[in-house]
C-alpha cells in the first residue's frame, strides 16, 4: 500500500557508486521516496521487511549471493513487496530465475534514468515489466525442458545431493540444511560446491531454479 502518495523504494547494489547515483535519481522526484539501501544479500534481507518498501530494486549479481534469492526470499515473507531486477547482463538464464522468483521487471543497468523511473512507477503500480518476448521464449524452452538432459544431469548426484538439491529449492540456507540433515555447515557447503559443479553451474540461485522447472515439467 503506497503511503502519502509517495512509492516507497529500498536499494540493492553492491557498487556505492551506483547505489548513490539511483538514490539520487528517485529522491529527486516528488512521488518517490528511499528507505532502505544494503550493499549485500545479507544486509538487504536484515533492512527490508523493517523499512517495508513498496518496491525493491536489487542487483542480481552480490558478492554473498544473488538478487534473485533476496527477491525469493522477501516475497514469501511479504508478497505486496515489488521486486524489480537491475543487472549489467541480459541473459536467459537470469530472466528465467527472476520469473521463477516472482519478480516484476528485469531492467539493465544500462538504462537510462527516465526508464528506470517509469520502471519504479510501473512496478509499484502493479504493472509486469518482464518482456513478453523474452518471458514467452524462456517459458517455451522450459515447456519443451530440457527432458533427457535434465534427467541425465541428476543421474550424476548422489542420494545426499539430490535431497540438498531439494533443499536448495525450497529456499533453505545451508545452515538450514545442515540443521535439517544434522550435517555440519561447512559439510553443506562443500556438497553444494559438489553438486553444482556435477550441474554445470556456477551460482546456488541456478540451482534452485533448477528445481523449480523440473516441478513445472512434472504438472
Amino acid at each position: 500500500m503506497i503511503e502519502n502518495g509517495k512509492i516507497r523504494v529500498f536499494l540493492l547494489d553492491d557498487h556505492e557508486v551506483v547505489r548513490r547515483g539511483v538514490h539520487e535519481l528517485l529522491s529527486a522526484e516528488a512521488d518517490v521516496e528511499v528507505v532502505g539501501e544494503a550493499g549485500t544479500a545479507a544486509e538487504a534481507l536484515a533492512r527490508i521487511p523493517a523499512t517495508r518498501p513498496d518496491v525493491a530494486v536489487l542487483d542480481v549479481r552480490l558478492p554473498d549471493g544473488s538478487g534473485v534469492e533476496v527477491c525469493r526470499e522477501i516475497r514469501s515473507g511479504d508478497e505486496s513487496v515489488r521486486c524489480l531486477m537491475l543487472t549489467s547482463f541480459a541473459d536467459d538464464e537470469a530472466l528465467f530465475d527472476a520469473i521463477m522468483a516472482g519478480a516484476s521487471g528485469y531492467v539493465l543497468k544500462a538504462i537510462r534514468g527516465s526508464e528506470l523511473l517509469s520502471a519504479v512507477r510501473d512496478v509499484a503500480a502493479g504493472k509486469s515489466l518482464l518482456d513478453p518476448v523474452a518471458t514467452a521464449r524462456v517459458l517455451e524452452r522450459l515447456r519443451e525442458g530440457g527432458g533427457p538432459k535434465t534427467d541425465d544431469r541428476l543421474a550424476r548426484l548422489t542420494e545426499q545431493e539430490r535431497r540438498i538439491l531439494d533443499l536448495i529449492g525450497e529456499g533453505l540456507t545451508n545452515r538450514q540444511i545442515g540443521e535439517e540433515l544434522h550435517l555440519a555447515e561447512k559439510t553443506i557447503k562443500n556438497y553444494v560446491s559438489g553438486l553444482l559443479s556435477k550441474l554445470g553451474m556456477q551460482r546456488r540461485s541456478q540451482a534452485a531454479a533448477f528445481v523449480a522447472r523440473m516441478q513445472v515439467e512434472k504438472h
